[in-house]
């Protein structure tokens, strides 16, 4: 069967409403470049952070209930999980598990393009300053 053959039962049609683009600045955090996808708002069944970070910046240690996968689309980002610390950059993909400690920084010289994919349909995290 090729690609032309292939057609979607009603079954397989997302649910009403569902089928939406969310501009860029609907998700958008604060005044910086981050954006923030809470995947439950939208039928979804993950959530994610558009992270844009200039070099030093990045969030601080925290962890999550389950994984989290950081897919770098441009710069070098230093990510700590646990006591290992990894340098991923462009087109890297790397998942932490849950409940462990991370956080990861723009160490490169250019701006930090990664995408968070977090394996929940909200977004759920402690950070260490809290505790």
């Amino acid at each position: 069967m090729n690609a032309a053959e292939i057609t979607m039962s009603p079954a397989m049609h997302a649910p009403a409403g569902t089928e939406e683009i969310i501009p860029a600045e609907a998700l958008r955090v604060g005044t910086r470049r981050t954006r923030r996808f809470v995947g439950r708002d939208h039928g979804a069944g993950i959530s994610y952070f558009f992270v844009d970070n200039e070099p030093g910046e990045g969030p601080g240690l925290h962890w999550h209930p389950y994984t989290e996968t950081w897919v770098v689309l441009a710069g070098t980002a230093e990510i700590t999980i646990g006591d290992r610390k990894l340098i991923a950059r462009e087109g890297d993909t790397v998942t932490g598990p849950a409940g462990v400690w991370h956080r990861f920084e723009n160490v490169g010289e250019d701006r930090l393009r990664v995408l968070c994919i977090h394996a929940s349909d909200v977004i759920i995290q402690t950070w260490a300053e809290e505790e």
